[in-house]
């Protein structure tokens, strides 16, 4: 799962960065709200991390926008302000959760975590389809109880298909969201994943939808 993160102080942004990517997430950074922007408005995020005293532009009013423009990606608020009406003004602008400086990782990453669940209509932490089970707080595979090795990259293709079970990914899709902005979405690098994850987890999890992509078929 892809996340923008549009925060100006950096010790806190490569904190949030390292804590999202040792949960499987590709991360985007952005320094300021002209950038963050541009960015959200061009780019397949499954979540934004948006810090509301951005220079250039502040992050309200760069949400604002993102709302006026019909993009409807869920979007976490950061404020160092305590006030309540800071707060109310983001929520009214579109934003779906909010954190107030200084806060806890952990629970930033389960607020990063729920979101991305309330996204795609999970209620539980956990996959579970056959014998596979994958459990998204700490990214721990396992089949049949036993533990399974997954490269980075792997778990990033299986929790994107997870996370829309049912629905039809296409290799292009899938290199747009477990790639950061300025890596090598090459897509056919994505059937190697694929093969991978077949030959670690099962030949049936991932069914191919010849010509078209990949798909988890929880019916199946």
């Amino acid at each position: 799962m892809r996340v923008l993160l549009a925060e100006d102080e950096p010790q806190l942004c490569a904190q949030i960065k390292r804590l999202l990517v040792a949960e499987g997430r590709v991360v985007d950074v952005v320094n300021d709200g002209v950038e963050a922007h541009f960015m959200g408005s061009t780019e397949p995020y499954d979540m934004i991390i948006l810090d509301i005293g951005l220079p250039e532009r502040d992050g309200i009013s760069v949400l604002r926008d993102w709302r006026k423009e019909g993009i409807a990606t869920p979007v976490l608020i950061l404020t160092a302000r305590d006030g309540w009406s800071e707060r109310v003004d983001g929520l009214d602008a579109g934003a779906d959760d909010y954190m107030t400086k200084p806060f806890h990782m952990p629970e930033l990453a389960a607020r990063v975590r729920a979101m991305l669940r309330r996204q795609s209509g999970h209620v539980k932490p956990v996959f579970e389809l056959g014998n596979v089970h994958f459990d998204t707080r700490n990214g721990r595979v396992t089949t049949d109880g036993i533990p399974v090795d997954l490269t980075a990259q792997e778990i990033a293709v299986l929790t994107y298909l997870f996370h829309n079970t049912g629905r039809m990914i296409s290799r292009t899709e899938l290199s747009e969201h477990i790639y950061e902005y300025d890596g090598d979405r090459d897509s056919n690098t994505i059937a190697v994943f694929i093969t991978r994850l077949r030959k670690k987890l099962g030949p049936d999890l991932i069914t191919t939808v010849r010509g078209r992509g990949y798909m988890i078929d929880a019916a199946a």
